[in-house]
């Protein structure tokens, strides 16, 4: 009977040391990765920043690529669920009207040949 709980003991020192290692000694660290792989808050801030720089050039082509940075969606959608989260997350008055603004000029947007389709 020993040698059964010797086992375990070895088995439950063996799983303890080896989250030990990949939690605190060595855990994963995502670095450069890309845009898609936001969760929902920050893929709202990053098309807030996108919404920002449009406010400033009114490029939408240059905002509809920028978009297409996450995911394969089109950029009125991106844009749109942006909104929608800015909204439930109560951002502030004006960087929900920039966000409309956005929404609204990739909403109308027609891609020139080889661009970012809406």
């Amino acid at each position: 009977m020993s040698r059964w709980i010797k086992f375990f003991i070895v088995i439950a020192l063996g799983l303890a040391a080896g989250l030990i290692y990949g939690w605190v000694i060595s855990p994963v660290e995502y670095t450069n990765t890309t845009p898609d792989t936001l969760r929902a808050d920050y893929r709202s801030d990053y098309v807030l920043m996108v919404a920002e720089v449009f406010h400033a050039d009114q490029n939408v082509e240059q905002a509809a690529r920028r978009l297409g940075m996450l995911g394969s969606e089109p950029p009125a959608r991106i844009a749109s669920q942006a909104l929608d989260y800015a909204r439930q997350a109560n951002f502030p008055a004006s960087d929900l009207a920039l966000l409309q603004s956005l929404t609204a000029a990739l909403q109308t947007w027609q891609p020139a040949s080889g661009g970012v389709s809406p």
